[in-house]
């Protein structure tokens, strides 16, 4: 063109906040609207705002652009890469943090609009770990496995004007893409600490949807996953409940009203089969790996959830997390004030960062 608490809260907040970390919450507590929600304490984290840090200007960490053969994709993709102050002297390994951007965007966003190395050098000077991050163009692909291949007639992309020799993916595997050719890539040519201990991924709205489906579909490569604002109930038939048990779509009608402004996007990508639906939905991903768990095959992810009270997306997150809850998957979920904008996503990154960095550090 893919039962345990993440660490105990000490910072209160004044936000809107619906909390799920350990198996025993009910489904029904996500079903409450937000107005009605307790307040509780946020996610622990070194820094949360960069008004704690220090007084002195911080080290600055450095931003780079490199270019790799993705041969899952089968062409050569932009990466932007943020290597942390302290990079340039000794020889220090450092915890990999994917960062995802959502549709319409491009390996820059989270540097451009995010703001995210100045967040970070900050962070950094009060206190937060250091990492590098890597910062993938992941298309409009939804970083998973198209269920068809695209148009053979692709010419270029008119949106962010990338040129077709990088946007006309023969063989989108993007999941593959981000969690072998990117992390490969990073654990080959930085001082990365390249074990699945040590790597974290995280995403916004598409890229939400991107980093929890990764951690659950490569367990073994990522031991922690955050989404903000992510779409991470794809089927869910609009104005449906978690108890109505025909709450997903059946049919292609369904899944069109329920996807909105989406449809062009998924269907491309999903595909018009109901069962390709399906296995692409991150409740499906996780009841697929719930087995391997209890067999000792595998080990949860810690998963983190996000999602602003104003945003559309935000019944298909109480629905996820009323999915997890019910399969006695440990993850947190928080519910704050705020609409599908990146003012939210720049605001609540601090939040991801501190919640990855517990797991991955």
């Amino acid at each position: 063109m893919r039962s345990r608490s993440w660490g105990a809260p000490r910072v209160w907040s004044a936000a809107v906040v619906l909390a799920v970390t350990t198996p025993a919450v009910r489904a029904s507590a996500v079903q409450a609207p937000a107005v009605q929600a307790p307040v509780v304490p946020a996610p622990e984290s070194p820094a949360v705002s960069p008004a704690t840090a220090t007084a002195q200007p911080p080290r600055s960490g450095s931003v780079r652009t490199d270019t790799l053969w993705a041969q899952a994709l089968g062409v050569r993709k932009a990466l932007t890469v943020y290597l942390p102050p302290s990079y340039g002297t000794g020889s220090t390994r450092y915890p990999l943090l994917v960062y995802l951007h959502g549709r319409g965007g491009n390996e820059r966003d989270w540097v451009t609009t995010g703001q995210l190395p100045r967040l970070v050098d900050s962070l950094v000077a009060a206190g937060l770990p250091e990492a590098i991050i890597a910062m993938p163009d992941g298309d409009d692909g939804w970083y998973t496995t198209w269920a068809s291949l695209p148009d053979a007639a692709c010419a270029a992309d008119t949106v962010r004007r990338e040129p077709a020799r990088s946007y006309c993916v023969p063989w989108p595997h993007y999941d593959d893409y981000i969690a072998r050719d990117v992390v490969q890539h990073m654990d080959r040519n930085y001082r990365t600490r390249s074990d699945r201990a040590h790597r974290g991924v995280a995403g916004l709205s598409m890229g939400g949807y991107g980093a929890i489906t990764l951690a659950l579909a490569y367990p073994e490569v990522f031991a922690a996953a955050a989404s903000h604002s992510g779409v991470l109930s794809p089927r869910l038939r609009i104005g449906a409940l978690p108890t109505d048990s025909a709450r997903y779509g059946r049919t292609l009608d369904e899944l069109a009203r329920g996807a909105r402004h989406l449809w062009p996007s998924l269907r491309t990508v999903f595909g018009t089969d109901t069962i390709a639906w399906r296995g692409r939905d991150p409740r499906t991903m996780a009841e697929r790996l719930a087995p391997r768990v209890a067999a000792g095959r595998a080990t949860w992810p810690a998963l983190r959830l996000d999602i602003g009270i104003e945003d559309l997306w935000m019944p298909q997150n109480r629905d996820f997390a009323a999915a997890l809850a019910g399969l006695g998957v440990p993850h947190e979920y928080r519910e704050y004030p705020g609409a599908h904008t990146w003012p939210y996503w720049r605001s609540h990154l601090p939040e991801s960062l501190g919640f990855l960095l517990r797991v991955v550090r």
